[in-house]
């Protein structure tokens, strides 16, 4: 496991080398922060490489987490990776079906954890 992002309200891991993990609040304060912590890691990424996000352990529902995770979205577009699996927690997935924002996932798999 590698640290890219920690805050008292939430941290920013890389699991098993491919996964970007979210793990706390991950609110309007630190969206910001891991975005681009986020984005920077996924730059470095060869082409070609296949990535994974787990926010089972984001702990709030809100737009500026999905927010996060749509620049994820278009990093992994704009560096020709492929993005396998996105993991949710149960208070995003909802939010996620609410906003009608699964189908823009280009994941194989969206899932809620």
């Amino acid at each position: 496991m590698s640290r890219l992002l920690e805050r008292k309200d939430a941290t920013l891991d890389v699991v098993d080398g491919c996964v970007l993990t979210i793990r706390g609040e991950a609110d309007f304060d630190s969206a910001g922060a891991l975005a681009k912590a986020g984005r920077q890691w996924l730059a470095e990424q060869a082409a070609e490489s296949s990535v994974r996000f787990d926010l089972t352990g984001v702990e709030v529902a809100s737009s500026a987490v999905l927010s996060v995770l749509l620049v994820w979205v278009r990093s992994v577009q704009h560096h020709s990776l492929r993005l396998e699996r996105v993991v949710l927690s149960t208070p995003l997935q909802r939010l996620m079906d609410i906003t009608e924002l699964t189908a823009l996932m280009p994941a194989q798999e969206t899932t809620c954890a």
